[in-house]
């Protein structure tokens, strides 16, 4: 038995090693190792555009806006790029406009960029979120997944061919920019033989400036664009100590398959034969040959079966797992030497190889000293942080790398953080500490520090991260947590706690405290016309503005869209509150200059005064809001002070609302006809459709009461559409029993602004089955001021149907004449207020009389509204008016009672009881 015990040792070895996988490791060591033999250059096909520490510089805080990467996009493509690809996240939305020019950029390019997706674990570890470029973006491009596997020692050597997300499987970004087939294939090994440094490289801001030397060096390559600087953390530790970007894995991965490169592993066969021959020579020799001879030929069979294993990786893209032979001539040694070796210290130099292995490939720096705090370990991380090269480094005081604070209080002691972090839970004390590059620059570092009892005494480690980017973000979502991202004021949180804080002095020391909220008259108007971008430059005038009227010890604030709001507190003596809104409605009374354009811009203020206006810091926005919304009611360009009579007035219109919404939907409403008749011999011609209330309780309600409400509300169209549907069935079922009756109704500006009416209406001709020429449908200014080229639009195809339109109201607007040029229209109703002076008043006849001839030479029918008697009548058949109606003729009256007195058999024409 015990002849055999060194083969069992083996065996047993063997057996441990295949069960844990532990083999896997020492493959990979060897792997990586003949990679360090067989360096190699790239073929120089694949250029990175690096999104580099000296584009942050020059462009500013990650991320950038998607326009520049849409100017980079045009740069590649003059530059005569053959493939590009984009290792940059784009699954969330930016700025619209940036979005949109990526958008384009990307459809100039023929849609042969290549994007990256990948998946990202949930927290929770449920199922991964896969993260897509934007739709818009998906569908000009080539999609590819960038995602890549970490083995368990923190390192990366595989490269998948593809992966799946969702449905479908999608290539990864290094196939597709070689132009290989993703499908059914296993991962390869990328050849990290080919030297990292080797990969051309340009800087990102280098081709946004169109650099002449950059741009020549892209020519015809397959271009990568990825973030390579240290503070974006796209890091990636590979074989042999080495960390890469992001990109740059994807160019080597890309190489390997260019230079047919994709590394296998070979089968097991040969391992296993090998395997054999050894353990049949060790049996033969174990007692025949000396232990010095045993361990020379087993050291010269490890070398040997090396050596190939190194030439044939050189030589074919295949890597021969040498890792279990390996195994078994270290367990023959060890069963040898197992007397001789000081085993404690083998595995102690083993753990300390496996940890300085580990510390290199670190992306964060390590640094780690002796008991006198003189660095010992200076890994690549700390070397990129800090700029020294561990030769700079190794023997000196940690304390080097700190600066002495201005306040002259002592650096950080490695030491008592260190002692500290054994007294913690998890065994470590973070601290941040500003900390000196080799270039003299100061920025924060985060250390988290530790302590160990090591086999030449006390030792310490810190591992060391640049926090200055994070810091600048911190500070600017603080800064945005507080202010307005546009114009740079307080925003509502703040405006908030500023109110509370004078309310409390208030209470502590009387004084007055006012809020001013400040709502801007007609904004949408320059939005329409001007766009968003013009309406932001007013926006940020008008907050200038604004500061530069509140004062010292005022804080101006914008509420969101077109709102802001002023709060000030004032002892005695101060400027009275009356007085200081006035000056501020004053203020605009000046345009306002953004770039070559001036605005006129004017203001409504709402205020709320502390005590009256409201007890606290809600209240008093709650009432100023009120406020501000009486005075763009009542008093356009000026201020309304709060007082309890306003919220009343609101909560009345409020209760309005709510009944009219139930009165719609109990069918209360109801429609009444007025008669519209022929003057020269008064026979009836139509009928305007009136809308009437019917309340369960106050009977007939005025449409002067609810109608108001109505065309502000939420109701107006569902209350407008129900009157346009409801006065043509009536018209049908006229026109089915013989009378031609057209009916008048006038129309909602909501109708317009909600879908398109030409098509409402054309269905509802289509689904009553009216003639067309038997609606008429009347509007007023209002609606045509509404955005006059679409009105336009409508109104043509609306007359196309052959369905009147009128012109309601004539000469109550102040642009009345140059509608009449403008828009398409068959008549127009002279307003009851000419008609009604018509025999007392000069004017109004002169007025009346000139509308008739100018509607005569336009080919317009003239209605006159509001006829009362029949001298009106007839003075209005002198001037040459054709048509009219008024309670003469006839009040609105309910369809049944119209069809009774007007459209019975035996009448031809229309009393005038």
């Amino acid at each position: 038995m015990k002849r055999y015990r060194p083969h069992i040792l083996v065996a047993i070895a063997l057996a441990i090693v295949l069960s844990t996988g532990w083999h896997g490791a020492l493959r990979n060591a060897l792997t990586d190792l003949r990679f360090s033999w067989q360096s190699r250059a790239a073929s120089g096909n694949v250029v990175v555009v690096a999104i580099d520490a000296p584009s942050i510089d020059r462009i500013g805080v990650w991320p950038w806006p998607r326009r520049l990467h849409a100017e980079l996009l045009h740069r590649l493509e003059a530059a005569g790029a053959a493939d590009i690809a984009f290792d940059v996240d784009f699954s969330t939305p930016s700025d619209p406009a940036s979005d949109e020019a990526f958008v384009q950029a990307l459809r100039e390019a023929g849609g042969s960029t290549i994007l990256a997706s990948f998946k990202q674990p949930t927290p929770n570890g449920g199922a991964a979120h896969i993260n897509r470029p934007l739709k818009s973006f998906s569908n000009q491009s080539w999609p590819a997944v960038v995602n890549v596997a970490v083995e368990s020692d923190g390192l990366v050597r595989r490269y998948p061919f593809g992966e799946k997300l969702g449905d479908a499987v999608m290539p990864s970004m290094a196939v597709v920019l070689a132009g290989q087939d993703a499908n059914r294939r296993p991962p390869f090994l990328i050849d990290f033989s080919i030297r990292a440094a080797s990969i051309p490289s340009v800087s990102y801001v280098d081709v946004l400036r169109g650099d002449t030397a950059a741009l020549d060096r892209l020519r015809g390559k397959k271009i990568i664009v990825g973030a390579t600087a240290l503070e974006l953390g796209d890091r990636f530790s590979v074989p042999n100590g080495k960390i890469v970007s992001g990109p740059v894995l994807q160019a080597l991965a890309a190489e390997s398959i260019l230079q047919n490169r994709m590394l296998r592993w070979t089968s097991d066969i040969g391992m296993i034969l090998g395997l054999g021959v050894i353990c049949l020579l060790m049996m033969y020799s174990w007692r025949r040959l000396a232990p010095g001879i045993r361990v020379a030929v087993l050291v010269a069979a490890g070398a040997v079966v090396e050596i190939v294993a190194a030439l044939v990786q050189a030589r074919w893209p295949l890597v021969i797992d040498t890792s279990l032979f390996h195994i078994a001539i270290v367990a023959y040694l060890t069963a040898i030497a197992l007397d001789e070796i000081d085993f404690r210290g083998l595995l102690g130099r083993i753990a300390e190889s496996r940890f300085h292995r580990i510390a290199m490939s670190l992306g964060d720096g390590l640094v780690c000293t002796d008991e006198d705090h003189r660095i010992t370990v200076w890994n690549p991380g700390a070397s990129a942080i800090f700029g020294y090269a561990p030769a700079e480094m190794i023997g000196r005081p940690f304390e080097t790398l700190c600066v002495v604070p201005a306040d002259g209080d002592a650096r950080p002691s490695m030491h008592d953080a260190a002692r500290q972090a054994l007294l913690v839970p998890g065994g470590a004390v973070v601290v941040e500490f500003e900390g000196r590059r080799k270039n003299g620059e100061t920025f924060p570092v985060e250390a988290s520090f530790s302590g160990w009892q090591g086999t030449e005494g006390f030792q310490y480690g810190a591992i060391l991260r640049d926090i200055s980017v994070r810091k600048r973000e911190a500070e600017r979502v603080k800064y945005l947590a507080e202010h307005d991202a546009l114009t740079g004021l307080a925003n509502r949180n703040t405006l908030h706690a500023r109110l509370v804080g004078m309310i409390a002095n208030a209470e502590r020391k009387p004084r007055e405290v006012a809020l001013l909220v400040i709502g801007l008259d007609g904004f949408q108007s320059i939005n329409d016309m001007l766009g968003h971008s013009a309406g932001d430059l007013v926006l940020q005038a008008v907050a200038i503005r604004l500061e530069g009227q509140a004062g010292d010890g005022a804080i101006v604030a914008r509420l969101g869209g077109d709102e802001f709001a002023i709060a000030r507190e004032a002892a005695d003596g101060s400027e009275p509150i009356v007085k200081f809104a006035e000056r501020i409605a004053r203020a605009f009374e000046t345009p306002l200059a953004t770039g070559t354009r001036q605005h006129r811009v004017r203001i409504s203020i709402g205020v709320a005064v502390y005590g009256e206006g409201g007890q606290g810091a809600d209240e008093l926005l709650s009432n100023g809001h009120l406020a501000l919304s009486k005075a763009k009611m009542t008093r356009r360009g000026s201020h309304v002070i709060f007082e309890a009579a306003i919220r009343q007035e609101l909560e009345s219109r409020l209760t309005l609302e709510s009944e009219l919404a139930l009165a719609a939907d109990r069918g209360e409403f109801e429609l009444f006809y007025q008669p519209q008749v022929r003057l020269t011999d008064g026979s009836l011609v139509g009928a305007e459709a009136l809308i009437r209330w019917r309340h369960p309780v106050r009977g007939y309600v005025s449409p002067g009461e609810f109608m108001p409400v109505v065309n502000t509300s939420a109701l107006s169209e569902r209350i407008a559409n129900w009157v346009m549907e409801t006065a043509c069935r009536q018209a049908r079922g006229w026109e089915l029993s013989g009378s031609g009756v057209r009916v008048a109704i006038n129309l909602s500006p909501s109708q317009l602004q909600s879908g398109d009416l030409a098509h409402s209406v054309a269905t509802l001709l289509e689904s009553t089955g009216l003639t067309p020429s038997l609606l008429e449908i009347e509007v007023t200014e209002d609606i045509l001021l509404d955005d006059e080229r679409r009105v336009l639009d409508m109104f043509k195809r609306i007359q196309e149907l052959g369905v009147r339109i009128l012109f309601d109201d004539f000469g109550t607007g102040y642009a009345s004449l140059s509608y009449l040029k403008k828009f398409p229209l068959d008549g127009l109703k002279i307003d009851r207020s000419f008609v009604s002076g018509l025999l007392s008043n000069s004017d109004d006849a002169a007025i009346v009389g000139s509308t008739i001839g100018l509607s005569k030479r336009l080919g317009l029918t003239v209605v006159a509204e509001g006829i009362e008697d029949r001298a009106t009548a007839d003075f209005l058949v002198s001037m040459g008016c054709e048509e009219g109606q008024g309670y003469f003729f006839g009040r609105p009256m309910p369809a049944q009672a119209f069809e009774k007195q007007f459209l019975a058999p035996e009448l031809d024409a229309v009393s005038a009881a």
